[in-house]
């Protein structure tokens, strides 16, 4: 596969007897958004630290487009935007002119910085708050701003730690449109997270890490037809409570539940081997033995229920 790349061989950190990262053997090509997943600790910040040359491997090596970051750092890091832990910006700047102090740290000639910036601030979103002090922003707006510092020398790679950590749910609604926006634009985006509707809804690929270790990288839909054994669950509400017979006559024999799991009298969880049109056979299929439906919808995320499954077995 063409286009550019990432990769980690044999990577591994120790900070005295803590092994943070074991032996990490990862390589990501092409234009694409892989979500880096793990729960806290399981080194995903350590893995983006080493990868630009914030922290240096125990042993073991990184690469950008088949550039070493530990022999070639300025070199493999021209082609990367980076935005790792939310960098604080001077509140009495506007958000053009702290972009500009960027472009220059990058080396972005001033007649490109004036194509550059306002298409970074579209690109966020801020072009409207250009030149409004960023003292006075909400911490999703400043995030955005921070997203377009990473973006302003045009990087066919980025790597994001965690971008909508900490924000509300309308700063992590912006985020996510944002990330899949430079998708479009042809980039490499390499996103660490622990929100997984956030994973779910912007990534094409998920590799997963605990205790320092590769747990697997693959599509998600290869991840959740491996591991979730191809069922999802659906939790059901109904309007009045169901009997073990009610259960068992009109529900649990309709075609496409292989497992039902009364929650409380009123609620069900149902299992199933997923897709929409099977999910909607079942619906019908309640509402058609004369069962009250008040809502019908996914209990968990085909990739939650892979994660919790798999950070479960290693802990």
């Amino acid at each position: 596969m063409g286009g550019h790349s990432i990769e980690t061989r044999h990577l591994t950190k120790q900070f005295g007897k803590f092994v943070a990262l074991d032996a990490l053997d990862l390589r990501i090509e092409g234009s694409k958004c892989v979500g880096f997943l793990g729960p806290n600790g399981a080194g995903k910040t350590t893995t983006l630290k080493m990868l630009t040359d914030m922290l240096f491997p125990s042993s073991g090596e990184c690469f950008l487009d088949g550039i070493s970051v530990q022999k070639d750092r300025k070199r493999a890091l021209e082609a990367c935007g980076v935005l790792i832990e939310s960098p604080e910006i001077y509140p009495s700047l506007t958000p053009r002119q702290a972009l500009e102090m960027v472009a220059d740290l990058r080396n972005v000639p001033v007649a490109e910085q004036k194509i550059r910036i306002p298409a970074v601030l579209e690109e966020v979103k801020m072009s409207d708050w250009a030149d409004k002090k960023v003292g006075k922003f909400s911490k999703g707006m400043k995030q955005r701003v921070n997203i377009a510092a990473a973006l302003v020398h045009d990087p066919p790679i980025l790597l994001l730690d965690e971008p909508a950590t900490g924000l509300d749910p309308r700063g992590m609604a912006e985020v996510r449109d944002i990330v899949r926006g430079l998708k479009k634009r042809n980039r490499l985006v390499f996103m660490s997270s622990h929100i997984l509707p956030e994973v779910t809804d912007v990534c094409d690929e998920v590799a997963l890490i605990n205790h320092g270790k590769l747990l697997f990288y693959d599509t998600l839909d290869n991840v959740t037809a491996k591991f979730s054994h191809g069922q999802i669950s659906v939790d059901v509400n109904f309007v009045h409570p169901l009997s073990d017979a009610d259960v068992a006559a009109k529900v649990a024999s309709l075609p496409g539940i292989v497992r039902v799991e009364q929650l409380d009298p009123r609620r069900l969880r149902l299992y199933t081997p997923g897709g929409p049109e099977e999910e909607a056979k079942i619906l019908r299929g309640l509402i058609s033995a004369g069962l009250d439906v008040v809502s019908f919808q996914e209990s968990k995320s085909a990739l939650e229920e892979v994660y919790l499954s798999q950070i479960s077995r290693g802990d």
